[in-house]
Parts: C-alpha cells; structure tokens; sequence
C-alpha cells in the first residue's frame, strides 16, 4: 500500500469512508462478504485515506472480512469499535478483543463525549468514562499501530458542557490517538456552528489531527463538512452517496466533486483523489446502488441522471449554446451526461439539441421541425405519453415521424396470465406465464414462457419468438422498471405510464416509455421500443 504524501503548501486533507460500517446501519441494507469485498476495491479505486471494513465480532461477515485484509493500493483498511466497558481492562474485555486482533492497518473506537450521555446512557463517572477512552486507544496503538477516536455526541457535549468534551478529546490524544473525529451523531448541528466549535478545539489540539464525522439530519452534511475544513479540521468521514441511519451521513460523492472542482475550496486544500478520478464517481455511484438493489436518486448532485438535464425550452436554448450557463461543471468531469430532455415545455431549441445528441443532425430552418415539436406536444397533452427520461423511445418517435421503418416484426396478439394458488406443501405460489404470437418476415411464431412477474414473463416469451431471426436479442436484459400513475383521481382505471430501463452485453443502457390504461399495455409497449431500438442499432 503506497500511502499519498500531503501536498508542500496545501493542508492536505484526509477522506474517511464508512460505508460498509455506517451503510449497514441503513434500513433495507445488509452487506454480504462479497459486497464488501466489491465496495472495499471501488473506493480503493477512487483514492481514499481510510476504508473503514466494519466492526470486528459483530457478525460472522465482519469476522471473516477482518481475518485477512484486503489488499488496498492507496487505501489504510480501518477496524471499528468501542472503548472498554466499564469495571473490564482493555485486554479483558471481550468486545473490545476482535479489533486489537483485527488484520488492519488502523482501530477507530467510539466513545461518549458527552457528560449527559455518560451518566444517562453509561450510567458511569466522568473519570470512568475518560479512563475507559485513554486506556482502549492506548492499547488499539500497541496492537495495530494506529489508533482514532470518534468522539460520539460530541457537538452537543461541547454546547452543554465544553471541558468535559474537551477532555474527552485529551485523554485519546495524551494516549496516542492519530485521529480526534468530532461526531455530529444526531445531524443536528448547523455549519456555522460546526465550523465555530472545530476552530475551539484546533486553538487546543493540532489541527492535523482533528477530524469531522456529520449525519445528515438537516441535509447540510456536506456543507458543515466543508466548514470543518476551513476551520481547520484535516480528516472528513462519509459514504458513498449518503447512505446511512436516518437520514444518512456526509456525501463523499458531493463532497469530493466539490474539493476538487469548487475553487474556492480546491485552491485551498489538496486530497488523496487526483482529478482524472473524478470521471470514476458516477460509475462508482450507480454501481454501488445496484449492487444494493438500490434505485438511484436521479437527482443526486454530480452523479444523479438528472443532474445535467434540460427540460425548459429557454434552458435548453442557452445550453445548447453555452453549457456554463446552466450547468455549473462540465458533465464529464464526474463521468456523467447531459440530458436536453423531451416534453411539452420544449422548444425549437430542445428539439434540435435533443436530435443532435441521437444523431439526427437538423439545421434550426428544418422545416419538419415545427410539426414534429407539435406532434411531441399533442401526444402529451391527448394521452400523457412523454419522452422525459425515455430518449430510445423519443428516437424511435422521431424516425418514424421522419418517414423511417422501423418494423421488425408484427405483434398478431399476447396474453398474460397471473395465478395465485397453494401447491402440495399448502405454500403460497405465485405464477406468470405470457403467450405472444408474432410475425418475423411473413413467419408466424407462437411462444409461452414463464416469468418472475407478468412483466419479466412477457418478455422472456418475445425474446423466444424471436431469438432464431435476431438473435442478438439474447443480449438485451431489463435492469429496472418504474410505474408513474398520471391521473390518481381515476384510481384503479388510472392511465399508467411505464418506464423500462434495458441494458446490453456492453453495458450501454437505454430507456424506453408506454402509456396506457392497462399497465400490462403499457409494458408492452415500453418492450416493444426497447426491442426496436437494439434491433435498430444493429
């Protein structure tokens, strides 16, 4: 491991991540050896300080991922625990064991920083408690080198009482602590006064080793964590895209795209991820939330697949112009795209950026382009079809409009059938089978499949009707599938819209949309453009 020297002029800052700990603590996540294993070599990738693994003992997972460290080019892989409980020394104490014999490069231990929460929560003495953190961040330093003390509380123990938590921090400092993180556990303290409270303890303790740890509760996270960094404050821990209890913690997705491209910020601090890794983020970002099963916020800063889409057609224009206008970074930089997304506030300017970006290449003067910006426009307003976050399914509308064929086969009819029923066992068992009849080149083809819903059963029988005339449909995988009811007032008889996303053996993606008042219809409808549109690339 080739540790990342500070830059000469620049407080070099360091990037804590706590994914795989403070990510589990996330509802609905639960990582497996494997994810962690995966998620440990994205981050190492990036070019972070710390990989925090998780905490040692606490389940067979973080037993066996901390037997044998993964093995990390940039990054230090961190073990996480607690102080000693009281009445127990630091090498009887049986929670505390598994990090002092963790396979890490470092221990970060939790300990109260708040005298309320010491006799309230502990139920100890001050002297107890200050004890508890020197002794166990002594004997983290002997067995693994490296020792951080992540002061829980600590805000709010330094607003009620500040000597306490400041000693809190001296005794993990007087016994060898690399690190004193000041957690913000309840995400309720404001950057103004995170950044206050950091300039206290760096007039007290050496501003390379004072670190920040924020939840986002008041969705100012990242805000209060650059605060802390000019402040003073040398080390920010953070997730990847947020996640964590409640309402999760400091972005380091947000975070970094803002050290490295904000000048404000970057002109005055350096960190361990150099600028051609920027390009990684998005990646990392989506990669990270479908390994999770996770959908990812479309409109998450940097990363989001709307974090550079135009709808306006007044934006749109000026985009297509100048991006700076409306779009404070190159997409690119972060890996990501600009979208000049379709509906019925384009324009004639939205249009043509939006042609040009599929390759249909118009001059502003095309005389087809009034007509085809009312079709787009029309069809909205008659049946709620919009392209807005369907660009294959606009493709197609728009080459079809221009006179092109793009017919490859001929629905006759299908069926869907769903059946709930109990098996031998007296189990629950719920069954799709779809049934479609088609034509390929005046052959008629008549297939059944089933499926994990009517969905999935649909198209696996189209993909068999025509895998032996295009067998490049084989590629195609459906990755996600989302329903928008448009008119909520009709309840059950509401019309739906449908949003399909597909994938192929590269990696390309592409999205496709259906209307109707039948949502199985509007599935169809979104296959049928997600079919067409491969097919049409080939």
């Amino acid at each position: 491991m080739t540790l990342k020297p500070p830059c000469m002029g620049k407080p070099y800052i360091h990037l804590f991540d706590t994914t795989l700990r403070d990510g589990a603590q996330t509802q609905g996540i639960d990582f497996s050896l494997s994810d962690k294993q995966r998620i440990s070599a994205m981050l190492d990738t990036l070019g972070l300080d710390y990989i925090e693994g998780g905490w040692p003992g606490a389940n067979p997972t973080d037993e066996i991922f901390f037997a044998k460290k993964p093995a990390l080019a940039t990054s230090e892989f961190v073990a996480f625990g607690m102080t000693r409980r009281s009445g127990r020394s630091a090498a009887n104490d049986t929670a505390l064991s598994p990090i002092l014999n963790a396979d890490a490069d470092a221990g970060c231990l939790v300990g109260k920083a708040w005298d309320y929460q010491v006799a309230v929560a502990l139920g100890i003495e001050q002297d107890e408690n200050l004890a508890m953190i020197g002794e166990s961040i002594a004997a983290v330093k002997a067995a693994l080198g490296q020792a951080f003390y992540d002061a829980e509380h600590f805000f709010d123990g330094y607003k009620a009482n500040p000597s306490y938590a400041l000693a809190c921090l001296g005794a993990a400092y007087e016994s060898g602590a690399r690190w004193l993180v000041l957690c913000d556990t309840n995400g309720g303290t404001l950057p103004e006064e995170i950044a206050q409270i950091v300039r206290d303890v760096a007039a007290r303790f050496p501003k390379e080793q004072i670190g920040v740890h924020l939840h986002n509760d008041t969705e100012q996270a990242v805000a209060g964590s650059i605060a802390a960094i000019r402040a003073g404050a040398h080390q920010v821990q953070g997730t990847l895209n947020g996640i964590g209890e409640r309402c999760g913690n400091t972005n380091l997705c947000t975070l970094i795209a803002n050290l490295k491209l904000k000048s404000a910020i970057a002109d005055e601090i350096e960190i361990g991820v150099p600028m051609e890794n920027l390009a990684k983020l998005t990646k990392i970002s989506r990669t990270f939330d479908e390994l999770l099963g996770r959908m990812p916020s479309r409109q998450a800063p940097y990363v989001g697949t709307a974090a550079f889409a135009h709808k306006g057609g007044l934006h749109a224009s000026a985009v297509a112009k100048d991006p700076q206008t409306y779009e404070h970074v190159a997409p690119e930089r972060v890996g990501n795209t600009r979208q000049i997304v379709v509906s019925d506030q384009s324009g004639r300017a939205n249009i043509i950026a939006h042609l040009n970006e599929i390759g249909l290449n118009l001059e502003a003067s095309d005389e087809r382009i009034p007509a085809l910006l009312t079709a787009v426009k029309t069809l909205e307003a008659q049946t709620g079809l919009t392209f807005d976050g369907a660009d294959a399914s606009f493709e197609i509308f728009v080459r079809r409009f221009f006179g092109e064929t793009l017919s490859f086969y001929t629905l006759d009819r299908f069926r869907v059938i769903d059946e709930r029923r109990w098996n031998a066992q007296s189990q629950v068992v719920t069954e799709a089978v779809a049934m479609v009849q088609l034509a390929v080149r005046d052959q008629e083809y008549l297939e059944a499949a089933k499926g994990n819903g009517p969905v999935d059963a649909l198209f696996t029988a189209m993909r068999q009707a025509l895998k032996s005339a295009f067998p490049q449909i084989n590629e195609i995988r459906l990755i996600d599938y989302r329903v928008r009811i448009l008119d909520g007032g009709a309840g059950t008889a509401a019309v739906t819209r449908v949003l399909i996303e597909s994938e192929d053996h590269s990696g390309q993606r592409w999205t496709t949309v259906g209307v109707s008042e039948n949502i199985i219809d509007a599935s169809y409808t979104a296959l049928d453009d997600a079919i067409t549109w491969h097919l049409s690339r080939d």
